[in-house]
């Protein structure tokens, strides 16, 4: 019986033996079938796996890309072709969070020095105690599909420019025809005149969404940061603002901190408050107009109720957030809200006109700054909309507002005066 089990033993280890060839096998012929190249990463991020569909993307063979620190084999360039430092590519950054990561804006320079146009992928493997011990990262060569998204973006950017033109025409002569002092018409006509007017302004404000979200998909959104301290600047804005929620029947306050509330006139219980500054570097237009959206969307989409713009942080990130009590937003539309021409499909939303593009720009916007925008929404609750900004310290925020002055006080006197 003792010799039966031993034979019996050792006949299971070479099955086993047999059958892990052959899954072995099996994982070879589909990693090299895959088109897209396919790397697995170790904790030091030097390259452990490398298919040949990496090698056609990257010109780097599988033998000689093995074993090299991931860094010297695929080189990322932002947008004007500039190398990303190594410390902000996604290969590094994953190291730092235990879910997968995507950039779907990476350009990777090959071997022969081209530009290829990715998209990445990657995921950390995580051990028994949820320490990544290796990554997996996949990426696809996406030159054809970014060239014909850039086509019809340049398509939407010229034909959005050039029909702002007669459409502006028609506005003005509409103005012109609604003012008394210019033209003499009866009741009828200037109601049909003033919903003319309405529907002009209207479709001017699409052209200009369409042109914008244009100039942001191919990152040609012009932008001038400076230092902007968020508290006086939310406290402003929300000053300016609250007419049009109070005009709606709506209450508007700004929250500072997790519970200082102040209202428009930025007082609570006839004291000033007393906030700390936070200081961040961005274009104050841009962000203003990120804010004025969100708030706007708030308004129209909240019947009763009230309208509250709020700003915390810590040593590192700022946040300020516009808060509803509206009707809020499915759990599922939430992950899609960002997204370009996306609109909420709901009673609510297609009574109210919109071209599904003005989150899709906040989100832009908001990344030229390194910053995040999120929505956090149930049903009959309301919803938060949250944006994360980088923090700059007062020391920082000094520095870079004495640079920026030293440098518009060089400026030569001839580049100053007027011709």
């Amino acid at each position: 019986m003792l010799g039966f089990g031993k034979k019996h033993s050792a006949a299971g280890i070479k099955n086993l033996e047999a059958s892990l060839q052959d899954q072995q096998r099996r994982f070879e012929i589909i990693i090299n079938g895959i088109e897209d190249g396919v790397m697995l990463i170790d904790n030091q991020q030097n390259i452990q796996l490398f298919n040949p569909g990496a090698t056609k993307i990257t010109g780097w063979p599988g033998d000689e890309a093995t074993g090299l620190n991931i860094h010297q084999v695929i080189t990322l360039v932002n947008d004007k072709g500039e190398p990303i430092p190594t410390g902000e590519t996604i290969f590094t950054t994953i190291w730092e969070s235990s879910e997968s990561m995507r950039d779907n804006t990476a350009v990777l320079v090959n071997r022969s020095k081209d530009q290829i146009p990715v998209n990445v992928s990657i995921t950390p493997l995580l051990n028994e105690t949820g320490e990544a011990t290796a990554a997996v990262a996949v990426f696809s060569d996406v030159s054809q599909e970014r060239a014909e998204e850039k086509q019809r973006a340049d398509f939407i950017s010229t034909a959005s420019h050039e029909m702002r033109t007669p459409v502006a025409a028609i506005e003005g002569y509409l103005s012109l025809a609604l003012n008394d002092k210019v033209a003499t018409i009866d009741a009828r006509a200037r109601n049909y005149l003033e919903k003319a007017h309405s529907s002009t302004e209207h479709l001017g404000q699409l052209f200009q969404d369409l042109l914008t979200s244009a100039k942001a998909a191919d990152g040609r959104l012009t932008s001038h940061p400076t230092v902007v301290e968020l508290g006086g600047f939310l406290e402003q804005l929300t000053t300016e603002l609250r007419f049009v929620a109070e005009k709606k029947g709506l209450f508007v306050d700004f929250i500072v901190g997790s519970s200082t509330t102040i209202n428009a006139t930025n007082q609570t219980g006839g004291e000033r408050v007393v906030r700390p500054f936070y200081y961040v570097l961005v274009d104050g237009d841009r962000l203003r107009e990120v804010i004025t959206n969100l708030f706007d969307n708030a308004v129209k989409y909240t019947p009763e109720g009230r309208i509250s713009l709020g700003l915390t942080g810590n040593d590192q990130v700022v946040q300020c957030y516009v808060r509803d009590t509206g009707p809020g937003i499915p759990a599922q539309d939430l992950p899609h809200l960002f997204q370009k021409f996306y609109r909420v499909d709901n009673s609510a939303t297609r009574t109210i006109g919109g071209t599904g593009l003005g989150l899709f720009i906040c989100r832009k916007i908001v990344e030229l700054y390194k910053g995040r925008i999120w929505a956090e929404s149930e049903v009959g609750k309301g919803s938060t909309f949250y944006i994360n900004l980088p923090r700059l310290t007062t020391q920082k925020a000094n520095e870079l507002q004495s640079a920026a002055t030293s440098t518009t006080e060089l400026q030569p006197i001839s580049s100053l005066a007027t011709p």
